[in-house]
C-alpha cells in the first residue's frame, strides 16, 4: 500500500478502538439505567429515557441487554458487586474482633449516608417479592464472602474472650444491616414523625453513634 501500511495492520488498530467505545457505551447505559431505576423503580425507569439520556439508539439498550428486565438485572448484580468488592477492602481479618465489627458496622452505616441507590433498588425489588433477582446466578456468591469474614470474626472474638458466644454470622449481619438501612430507607417519614430534619448532619452522626453502641453491646462477652 502507498504508505506502507497493511490492511492487517490497519485492522488490528482499530478493533481496540472499537472495544473501549462498547465498553464505554455499556457502562453509560448501566450508570444511567441505575439512576432511572433508583428514582422511578423498575416499572416506572422507561428504556426511552435510558437511552435519551445516555444518548445512544434505543437498540443499543437491546443489542447489549437484551431486554428492560436483563438490563434492570444487570444494576441489580452491578449494584451488590460494588458493595461487596467495597466490604472486601476493610481487611477485616487483621483487626481485632471487636475493632473488625465497629469498623464493618460503620462503614455500612456510612455506605448509605454517601450513597442511597442501593437502597432505592432494593426497596423497588423488594415490592416486586425479588422477581428478578432471584434469576441472578450471582447474588448469591457475593454475598458469601462477607458473611464468612463475620463467623471468622466472630469465631476469633469466642476463642480471645472479647465476644459471647452462640452467634450466628448470617443473623449478625442481617442485624448490623437492618439497623443501618432502616434509618435511611425511613428517613422522610421519620423526619414528618419527630418533627425534626433526620438528615441533619447532627442526627445522622447521634444514629451512627447509637448503631454502633448497640452493635458492639449486643456482641460483646
Amino acid at each position: 500500500m502507498p504508505d506502507g501500511k497493511s490492511v492487517t495492520d490497519e485492522t488490528s488498530v482499530a478493533k481496540p478502538v472499537r472495544k473501549r467505545d462498547s465498553a464505554g457505551t455499556r457502562a453509560r447505559i448501566l450508570n444511567v439505567a441505575t439512576r432511572e431505576f433508583a428514582n422511578r423503580g423498575y416499572e416506572g425507569a422507561k428504556t426511552d429515557d435510558i437511552a435519551d439520556r445516555a444518548r445512544i439508539n434505543k437498540r443499543m439498550i437491546y443489542h447489549y441487554f437484551s431486554s428492560k428486565e436483563l438490563l434492570y438485572l444487570a444494576v441489580l448484580e452491578a449494584a451488590y458487586e460494588r458493595a461487596r468488592s467495597a466490604e472486601q477492602k476493610l481487611e477485616l481479618d487483621q483487626l481485632a474482633p471487636v475493632d473488625a465489627l465497629t469498623r464493618f458496622t460503620e462503614f455500612t452505616f456510612d455506605s448509605f449516608v454517601r450513597d442511597r441507590t442501593f437502597i432505592n433498588l432494593l426497596a423497588t425489588e423488594n415490592r416486586q417479592r425479588a422477581k428478578v433477582l432471584k434469576k441472578s446466578g450471582q447474588v448469591n456468591r457475593m454475598n458469601s464472602p462477607v458473611i464468612d469474614a463475620i463467623g471468622r470474626i466472630v469465631a476469633r472474638g469466642h476463642a480471645d474472650g472479647s465476644i459471647r458466644a452462640g452467634l450466628d454470622a448470617r443473623q449478625l449481619w442481617i442485624t448490623i444491616i437492618g439497623i443501618c438501612y432502616f434509618f435511611f430507607s425511613n428517613i422522610y417519614t421519620l423526619s414528618v414523625i419527630f418533627d425534626a430534619d433526620m438528615e441533619d448532619p447532627a442526627s445522622i452522626a447521634a444514629r451512627r453513634t447509637h448503631v454502633v453502641e448497640f452493635v458492639l453491646r449486643g456482641v460483646r462477652a
